[in-house]
């Protein structure tokens, strides 16, 4: 379980995050709501220590932990980011290895066996051969996923999964999320789509512009 106590984050004068109380559960998803400007992404960037906060305290199983100074071998949240940020000169087997091979240090076998395992789970397992620009939208939606995965993280979490897609790949990611959930996998998904939001949360985290 992650629990954040009174975070704050500013950028200026601009307030972000104000006093944020938040409890993420084992297994369950957390669907983060909201216009842009009211710090969704940026509390998904802080959880990710991608972003320092001013103040407040990060839990882990009730230990405190600095997202930003967390070891790789002990990441707490791994992102699949809108973007994906997929590595284009590496096949689909690379760019899921990459993390655990280089920052990991995992043997190979390890490394390919994780990899297998997760592009089965996800459905990418006749695609390992092949390059992002062979991939369709959703394809890469779930290499990234794998990707994030193999590092190991406590928590998965999405930075607007469903932008600019057509509702039956929208149907899709809804499933994906889903399935994991069953598979034990706690998940953060920060959205604009308040339909979306509900349909697969357990939990959602309606946030405003702070004025």
């Amino acid at each position: 379980m992650i629990e954040l106590k009174n975070v704050n984050k500013s950028f200026g004068s601009k307030k972000v995050i104000n006093n944020l109380d938040l409890v993420i559960p084992d297994g369950q998803i957390l669907a983060i709501v909201g216009p842009s400007g009211g710090g969704k992404t940026t509390l998904l960037r802080t959880l990710a220590g991608l972003e320092t906060t001013d103040s407040g305290t990060f839990l882990l199983d009730g230990e405190p932990f600095d997202p930003t100074s967390s070891k790789e071998q002990e990441q707490v949240v791994g992102v699949v980011f809108q973007d994906f940020q997929l590595f284009p000169h590496l096949s689909v087997l690379d760019n899921i290895t990459i993390g655990p091979r280089l920052v990991l240090k995992q043997d190979k076998e390890t490394y390919t066996n994780k990899a297998q395992h997760l592009a089965s789970l996800l459905g990418i397992e006749e695609l390992l051969s092949n390059y992002p620009y062979q991939l369709s939208g959703g394809q890469k939606q779930r290499l990234a996923i794998a990707r994030a995965m193999a590092m190991n993280p406590k928590v998965l979490a999405y930075d607007e999964p469903t932008s600019a897609l057509d509702p039956a790949l929208r149907q899709q990611v809804a499933s994906l999320i889903l399935e994991l959930k069953a598979d034990g996998v706690t998940q953060i998904v920060v959205t604009h789509d308040l339909v979306f939001a509900e349909e697969i949360g357990d939990h959602v985290l309606k946030v405003e512009p702070i004025k």
